[in-house]
């Protein structure tokens, strides 16, 4: 069985600034619109990472667990 993120029980640690931050020097690409979370939303905020970058599910979850981290 293939482990996946559980978005039900992700946790955002920390400032979010600083963790936008890092998905941003991670992608370039993103933009502080794509990055904008509300809590509740963490399905929204993969969407768009995902469209932004053109990354598969696995490797943004893979990048947002070990930013989390």
């Amino acid at each position: 069985m293939k482990e996946g993120l559980d978005m039900n029980s992700l946790e955002i640690k920390g400032n979010w600034a600083i963790l936008s931050g890092k998905l941003k020097q991670k992608w370039a690409d993103l933009t502080d619109d794509d990055l904008t979370y509300t809590e509740g939303q963490l399905e929204e905020l993969m969407g768009r990472i995902l469209k932004r970058t053109g990354e598969t599910r696995e490797a943004v979850e893979k990048a947002l667990r070990e930013i989390n981290a």
